[in-house]
């Protein structure tokens, strides 16, 4: 019974220790992302880099390509965590809305706040990002385009449910996603040149292609 006990004892500990252990790991990771992404939003993903973490969080350079294993792995690990983040702050809070027009202007209104807070600190992640990598073929491209894909994919379904719901009338769904997402990246640009005023150009933008349609 003692052999037993003592046995016991053992796993358990091990049981704490190997539960610790992962619970520190996710909060390195969980630190390292969150610097990560306002890098990438400041000076792209190029300068998302173990050494340049390693400098602005304190943590060992060593210690974080132990959490990514490569640079590659590090920067595609940074745009899931944005992504994760702008659900979060946009998507998610908008699906409290009614399908159709409310959800969209819940969705307009949840990005602006996105883009004036901002959620991160160079501003909107994929614009800081998409331009740099768009005549570079591989992973990182791959998962940008992907998440700009998933963005006008939750547009275009707002708008198909209001005019299926005939809320709106019949219209092109692909040039107002179109017209939308161009409108909202304009907005990121002149916000980070300090023209708050666009803001109000959004709402009227949306609300204008909204009655036309």
């Amino acid at each position: 019974m003692v052999t037993g006990a003592r046995t016991f004892a053992t796993r358990a500990d091990t049981v704490s220790i190997t539960d610790k252990r992962l619970l520190k790991g996710a909060r390195a990771r969980e630190t390292a992302l969150r610097r990560a992404v306002d890098i990438a939003s400041l000076d792209g993903l190029d300068d998302v880099t173990f050494g340049r973490l390693a400098t602005d969080t304190g943590m060992s350079k060593a210690g974080i390509q132990t959490l990514f294993r490569s640079k590659e792995v590090l920067q595609l690990a940074t745009i899931d965590h944005a992504r994760e983040m702008f659900i979060d702050a946009v998507a998610r809070p908008a699906r409290a809305a009614a399908p159709g027009v409310d959800r969209l202007r819940a969705l307009i209104e949840h990005w602006i706040d996105y883009a004036t807070t901002p959620l991160f600190e160079g501003g909107c992640f994929r614009m800081a990002n998409i331009a740099r990598f768009d005549s570079k073929p591989g992973p990182i491209r791959d998962a940008l385009l992907h998440n700009q894909q998933e963005w006008l994919d939750t547009l275009a379904k707002e708008l198909r449910d209001a005019v299926g719901s005939r809320e709106i009338a019949e219209l092109d769904i692909d040039l107002a996603v179109f017209q939308i997402d161009s409108v909202l990246c304009a907005a990121n640009t002149a916000l980070r040149l300090g023209d708050e005023g666009v803001i109000t150009k959004v709402r009227r933008t949306v609300e204008d292609l909204l009655k036309t349609a």
